[in-house]
């Protein structure tokens, strides 16, 4: 008579598995897809997105969009804020005046490690709210006014 293996708790040995090579893996920063671990652990998708939740309930990953999963690190400090907030920081840190060239899409995204329909929906909002010229096949958006500062004043 064969062993059968019971399904309930799987979620929790491929959750297992994922830590170990995240842990393993210092440079490790994106989790593999659901796709990924469906083929190597033989489970279904539902198993392999119980997985990600229990990674995610544990603080070893979060949501990314896109559906995909980014690794947590302990001490790690990442900008959590949305993209076009800190899109709108690039004027700043980049010494942008009124009538500067703004970088282009494929330099935000290898910058901010997004895809570029994503940095162009920041973009349209930041167009939306003033901040940058209407984009156009060929022609680079350009600053149009400075993004309020809101600093709390020093002691």
């Amino acid at each position: 008579m064969t062993q059968q293996v019971s399904p309930r708790g799987t979620f929790l040995h491929v959750a297992a598995a994922v830590r170990a090579q995240v842990d393993a893996d210092d440079e490790m920063t994106e989790l593999p897809s659901a796709a990924d671990l469906m083929r190597r652990h033989g489970v279904s998708r539902g198993v392999a997105l119980r997985a990600f939740a229990a990674l995610e309930r544990d603080g070893v990953a979060e949501r990314v969009p896109g559906g995909r999963w980014r690794v947590v690190r302990p001490g790690g400090d990442v900008d959590r804020r949305p993209l076009a907030e800190r899109l709108s920081d690039v004027i700043a840190d980049d010494g942008l005046s009124v009538g500067a060239a703004f970088p282009s899409t494929t330099a935000l995204s290898v910058r901010f490690g997004v895809s570029r329909p994503t940095v162009s929906k920041a973009l349209d909002k930041l167009q939306a709210a003033g901040l940058l010229s209407e984009a156009r096949q060929g022609k680079q958006r350009t600053v149009r006014a400075l993004p309020k500062r809101t600093e709390s004043p020093e002691s």
